[in-house]
């Protein structure tokens, strides 16, 4: 359900600053990045058609402000911020499209989950998800960030622009709301 995550490159970065080579190298970067970055907003928002449009959106954005990457942060961490910030708009434009609490919102995810078709997991990897899906919406982006994609925290909080303090407590809270998630199921 993850996929895996690119390597940083340099060149890359240097290519997508260059006039002559900037529309070639956002093309490998799409390529490149595409995947990871879909898996972490469909975790975050649950439906695979929101998923796509948002991850459409996010590179679209990218082109857009292409100017502003000066490479001092990773391509990645660059991309990753985009994608996060556009999932939280989507999903607050959304719960005040549809009048609904956070509650209610984490409740729909749920039940999303449970009757997404698309799903390859086994039933635990369903419930887990459920799981995550209760949890509050920066721990559940720090879980998805850690957990799934093994990122480094260190990178995380240049994503975020949260201390790694605050981000290894969010993932230890994350981890025991699961915990205890797993424990009423049983």
């Amino acid at each position: 359900m993850s996929a895996q995550k690119p390597e940083e490159n340099a060149d890359l970065t240097a290519r997508l600053r260059s006039p002559q080579t900037v529309r070639a190298a956002f093309d490998e970067a799409m390529r490149l990045y595409a995947e990871p970055l879909y898996w972490q907003i469909r975790r975050l928002v649950q439906n695979h058609d929101d998923a796509d449009d948002i991850l459409q959106n996010t590179f679209m954005k990218a082109w857009m402000s292409l100017e502003n990457f000066r490479g001092e942060a990773k391509l990645s961490t660059w991309l990753y911020k985009i994608a996060i910030n556009e999932s939280i708009s989507f999903l607050e434009k959304e719960r005040k499209r549809r009048h609904l609490s956070l509650d209610d919102q984490e409740a729909e995810m749920v039940s999303q989950i449970a009757a997404d078709h698309q799903f390859d997991g086994d039933e635990l990897a369903r419930k887990l998800q459920e799981a995550v899906a209760t949890l509050p919406e920066k721990q559940r982006i720090v879980f998805n960030m850690k957990y799934f994609d093994d990122m480094k925290y260190e990178d995380i909080s240049d994503i975020l622009g949260t201390t790694v303090g605050a981000l290894k407590a969010s993932y230890h809270l994350a981890v025991k709301k699961i915990e205890q998630f797993f424990d009423q199921a049983d």
